[in-house]
């Protein structure tokens, strides 16, 4: 096997490569942050490579790290040569281990799990589920949802903000992509859903992966079986039915290829549908989560975003033709993605031997591009750890600058449905209430798939008073590192 050339730190002998895996899991960003400083904006994880952190490949010659435009364009326009491989990582490799392993055939796969020609039919078939006017349709949804929270919400209590908005974006997901008419079976797939999520993202999970009494690999497994029996319980419902209920799993039930006739069959079905709800409902919560935090952290952008909303909406929801009169709101969340990107890393594997920034790639090398690093290069964004909603005025940028939905063919295809989605939800939140950070809070930053707050984000909340100066300051963790804070 061709070894890696891309210069990187030197593993110390027996358990170097796991320390280094383990070191990257714990902080992804810190310490790629380090190795960028030393190394330059292509790096190896460990010199001369060997590691594997997520690719389901029996042989991976090593992992890379990659920031910036040039790279972040390389790896996303060359699809044949960079490949997606399903969410599960290293576990779909178990697939074929036993009958209770073959939901991992599916679950996370969709989109992010097939390449080439057989990506783009299932990305065309997909397309008319996000189509601007489908979109467009959801809006009762968003705020008939985010009218429930807000009525649930206590004032002058403490909430975790983080937990809130993943509720919010949750019902949101459950609705619009199993529809109102499944009742509580909607409600019990999303929880599903949702727990094995959790297990996904526990590191101890992948390290001892077996099938065992006590096991979380096992737990998963038994949940996976779970929902795939109640998943095709829907599935085959909504075929007997015959009718577009107005909901994503409908139209896509209906979707059919122009050329081919071909349909997406039951497992293709199942596997999108899991990488809608995971990749939908995680980040657009993290990305209200940390818009949230950043306004009250910066009272006169806070000031001037609410005198934006009362001037256009007056305190009611939105209309779409009132989204387009609140450019304030569009550059505040334009910039909150920017400097705390919900998605850090676009993780990808070579499918053959390839050159990025001047090194060779061997087939199968691991390549992470950061989103998270290139959005703070001081060439492209002057002062980059500042929230300067401002800057997004007169700046123009290209789809590797600003990299918030990947780029390319594969971007990301809900992009407008979590534009409007977190348009919508902060603009009704933010007229009924100011959120304000504790005394002393600490608040620490964990990345891999999303960056989210570790332990979630305890604030006050109270009825919107203005007094945004409340909370400014005082805080601790690793947040003072990653933003300007007063």
């Amino acid at each position: 096997m061709t070894k890696l050339t891309v210069p990187g730190p030197k593993p110390l002998p027996l358990f170097g490569r796991t320390i280094l895996v383990s070191n990257f899991v714990k902080d992804s960003l810190g310490f790629t942050s380090q190795l960028f400083q030393k190394y330059g904006n292509l790096v190896s994880l460990a010199r001369g490579g060997g590691t594997n952190v997520y690719l389901p490949l029996p042989n991976c010659p090593g992992t890379v790290f990659t920031y910036g435009a040039e790279n972040v364009q390389a790896v996303t326009t060359q699809p044949e040569i960079y490949y997606k491989y399903p969410l599960t990582g290293v576990l779909y490799l178990r697939r074929d281990e036993s009958p209770r392993t073959e939901p991992l055939k599916h679950f996370g796969v969709g989109l992010f799990g097939v390449n080439s020609d057989e990506h783009r039919r299932h990305r065309q078939l997909l397309m008319p589920a996000f189509h601007q006017k489908r979109i467009e349709s959801y809006c009762n949804t968003f705020i008939e949802i985010t009218e429930s929270i807000c009525q649930k919400i206590e004032v002058n209590q403490v909430i975790d903000v983080a937990k809130l908005m993943r509720l919010l974006t949750l019902r949101v997901a459950t609705k619009t992509l199993f529809g109102a008419d499944i009742g509580e079976q909607g409600s019990k797939s999303a929880e599903l859903l949702k727990q094995i999520g959790i297990l996904l993202g526990n590191p101890i999970m992948w390290v001892v992966p077996f099938d065992l009494p006590g096991f979380q690999f096992r737990r998963m497994l038994t949940l996976m079986a779970e929902l795939d029996e109640e998943m095709r319980e829907i599935i085959r419902s909504r075929q007997a039915s015959d009718s577009d209920t107005g909901d994503v799993l409908s139209m896509l039930i209906k979707a059919k290829d122009a050329e081919t006739g071909m349909t997406l069959s039951e497992d293709e079905l199942l596997g999108h549908v899991s990488v809608i709800f995971a990749a939908g409902h995680e980040t657009s919560a993290n990305a209200l989560t940390w818009t949230l935090f950043l306004l009250s952290q910066h009272p006169q952008i806070a000031a001037d975003l609410l005198n934006e909303l009362d001037g256009v909406l007056q305190g009611n929801a939105p209309t779409i033709e009132q989204l387009q009169k609140l450019p304030l709101l569009e550059r505040v969340i334009k910039e909150s993605m920017r400097i705390l990107t919900p998605v850090p890393w676009n993780a990808r594997a070579t499918s053959q031997p390839t050159v990025l920034g001047g090194y060779e790639l061997p087939a199968g090398t691991e390549v992470w591009a950061s989103i998270f690093h290139t959005h703070r290069d001081s060439d492209i964004y002057p002062e980059p750890l500042k929230l300067n909603p401002q800057r997004w005025e007169n700046l123009e940028v290209d789809n590797f600058q600003y990299n918030p939905f990947s780029a390319g063919s594969r971007k990301c295809i809900g992009a407008g449905f979590a534009m409007m989605e977190i348009k919508i939800v902060l603009a009704m939140l933010l007229q009924k209430f100011r959120f304000q950070c504790l005394p002393q809070q600490k608040i620490t930053c964990k990345a891999l798939i999303v960056l989210a707050p570790k332990g979630g984000l305890p604030m006050l909340v109270s009825q919107q008073d203005r007094d945004f100066r409340k909370g400014v300051g005082g805080l601790r963790g690793n947040i003072r590192e990653l933003v300007e804070l007063g």
